[in-house]
């Protein structure tokens, strides 16, 4: 992520000094305004929103299309929690599909897994790593769906020269501590349709058609609260500023270290859906062992180790259990959804074999030099250990 420092302070400071801290300071455009209009320019979207988690994005998003209960929504089976979490949350149930090696949805896994009831796909762009946005398109616009990009992983990446979250209908940011721009915590939604951003608006803060933003062509509905404050708006317009530097930084370490496994024997390059933009790296390994080892390595990591992305750990979602019985989505979808592993064997056995690799953007190019020694080094030794193994 960006470093935060002086001109995020500076512009704090002046939110305080003028004592509007709500997002719609009196008389003016502020800062988060400012920011959702920058955004809607650099990604191409119509409408940006800014709310107050990567979670309630896609929540707000969800809302926003109409997504309801007794919808089926496909999300895919590596992922944070909250891209499954988000459908029950609007009453929707979350169905799992396979990755592939790129590490996203596997488009041949998605039309496996549609039903009549399924209305929504949630693509995830995982760890900088973008989706085959083509293929789920198309899938989409043949089965009528609606496509809502998690790009909570991946801001400001883009695919074929188009920026992820615009791509879909509606899109999804994170702005928490791990990501490509960070105010603590915070989201947005992006969409190009009107009508979706109107109803968005509506969700995520009940009075936002009384704050004079006029007439709205949507019908108003009762929504919740997920705006920000001025005091995220100001940080996030600091950070922006730092977005596309951090995927330029990226994008010229990718092939440095990229080489380091050109012709190793036991692993490769992860496969990109778009190789020419790619600002992340992932290698895959012949054997899980070989990964496990190599994963120890600093700058790398086994992604079947990385507990909290594997849906066989989202025990909140696997218990299929509500805060109130008669709020349970599963209670009223249309068919009986689970969630066994042995549904899912490909994704798993994707993760032990595969290896996020750091491109350390914080770090100058002659330490990744000497970083990319070390990374072979350890794969050469994990092939070793690989090779030792029995069959």
């Amino acid at each position: 992520m960006p470093r935060v420092g002086l001109s995020e302070l500076f512009a704090l400071g002046r939110v305080i000094t003028n004592g509007q801290l709500l997002r719609y300071p009196r008389g003016a455009k502020g800062y988060t305004h400012r920011f959702e209009t920058r955004l809607a320019e650099m990604t191409g979207a119509s409408h940006v929103l800014t709310v107050n988690s990567g979670t309630n994005a896609l929540i707000t998003a969800l809302a926003a299309a109409g997504i309801g209960p007794g919808d089926e929504v496909l999300v895919p089976a590596y992922t944070w929690m909250a891209t499954a979490i988000a459908p029950l949350a609007v009453g929707a149930v979350p169905v799992l599909v396979d990755i592939d090696e790129t590490l996203t949805m596997d488009p041949l896994d998605i039309e496996r897994r549609l039903s009549p009831y399924t209305k929504a796909i949630i693509p995830v762009h995982m760890l900088n790593l973008v989706c085959n946005m083509d293929a789920i398109m198309e899938i989409a616009r043949r089965n009528e769906l609606i496509v809502i990009e998690d790009a909570a992983q991946a801001v400001g990446v883009s695919y074929k020269e188009r920026r992820t979250g615009s791509i879909g209908h509606l899109g999804a940011y994170s702005f928490n501590h791990f990501k490509n721009i960070t105010s603590g915590e915070g989201g947005a939604v992006l969409t190009s349709d009107r009508g979706y951003f109107e109803r968005a608006r509506m969700y995520h803060d009940p009075g936002s058609f009384m704050r004079g933003h006029g007439e709205a062509s949507e019908p108003l509905f009762a929504g919740l609260n997920f705006r920000v404050s001025e005091l995220t708006g100001a940080v996030l317009w600091a950070q922006l500023a730092k977005l596309d530097p951090f995927l330029r930084r990226l994008r010229r370490r990718h092939p440095i270290v990229a080489r380091t496994f050109a012709d190793l024997p036991n692993c490769r390059l992860s496969p990109h859906n778009d190789p020419e933009n790619a600002v992340a790296l992932s290698v895959i390994f012949d054997d899980p062992e070989e990964a496990r080892v190599f994963g120890r390595t600093r700058g790398a990591e086994r992604l079947l180790d990385t507990d909290r992305h594997v849906f066989v750990n989202w025990e909140a979602v696997l218990s299929k259990r509500a805060f109130h019985p008669k709020m349970n989505p599963h209670a009223w979808a249309n068919r009986e959804i689970t969630y066994l592993p042995d549904d899912y064997a490909r994704t798993l056995e994707i993760l032990s074999r595969t290896c996020r690799v750091s491109l350390g953007a914080q770090y100058p190019l002659p330490v990744m030099q000497w970083q990319k020694r070390s990374l072979r080094n350890a794969a050469s030794r994990a092939g070793a250990v690989g090779a030792a193994v029995p069959a």
